[in-house]
């Protein structure tokens, strides 16, 4: 899926890579991948991934002849594949099969408090908050559970919530045949808080509003829902 959300490469010209870094932009819909990504084995990329954790944690002055840290680069390598960054390969995105809305429920269907973890892009260090995910259905429904499980395959890689936002809110109305999608996120970014501005109580919330949901009074009724 193509988007036509880019910034364009003259806007980005007299910016530097710090600015981009420290101020989160982003370039595209899609997350930026080389075109000959999966190429390489989970097994490859893990044993690669471990080299250079030990390289860092070596210019770190870190003793990995310690029982606590021998074991580090391994883990971490399991982690990023396995875990965290699990979402960027496309084998791992789950099934959306939809089914006959046979109870012809033609109201809004609000998924609230859906918790995830993700992590920044610039920084690599987490993402952390609550997705509200809502549609209405155009005759076709899916399990409930789907709707977590987009939102977790979304997440599990380097992101900007206004990119996961949009990625989840654009699969989903793919997946559901229908443009009346709304997908809120209220996230706390630990490059933020942990780092930089160390500004430990703030949040971020970014939202799309699609089809129904894009006027004022569902904007409200979904509002409403959420905060109850």
């Amino acid at each position: 899926m193509k988007s036509n959300f880019m910034i364009e490469d003259n806007m980005l010209t007299n910016i530097s890579v710090e600015d981009i870094g420290n101020d989160h932009l982003f370039t595209s819909l899609e997350t930026p991948m080389v075109a000959n990504a999966f190429s390489k084995s989970d097994t490859e990329k893990k044993e690669i991934i471990a080299f250079h954790f030990t390289e860092i944690m070596k210019a770190l002055d870190l003793d990995l002849t310690d029982d606590s840290l021998k074991g580090t680069p391994e883990r971490v390598a399991k982690m990023y594949i396995e875990e965290i960054f699990s979402g960027l390969n496309p084998k791992n995105k789950p099934k959306m099969a939809l089914f006959e809305n046979k109870y012809q429920y033609n109201q809004m269907l609000v998924e609230k408090n859906i918790t995830f973890y993700s992590n920044c892009e610039h920084h690599f260090v987490p993402i952390f908050g609550k997705a509200h995910v809502a549609y209405i259905s155009s005759g076709k429904v899916i399990g409930l559970s789907k709707l977590n499980r987009i939102v977790q395959y979304y997440a599990k890689r380097p992101q900007v919530q206004e990119r996961l936002t949009m990625q989840i809110a654009e699969d989903l109305k793919i997946a559901l045949e229908t443009e009346d999608v709304a997908v809120i996120i209220d996230a706390k970014h630990l490059c933020v808080s942990s780092r930089g501005v160390q500004d430990e109580s703030s949040s971020t919330v970014t939202t799309s509003f699609n089809g129904a949901f894009n006027t004022p009074q569902k904007i409200n009724e979904l509002l409403q829902l959420i905060n109850n």
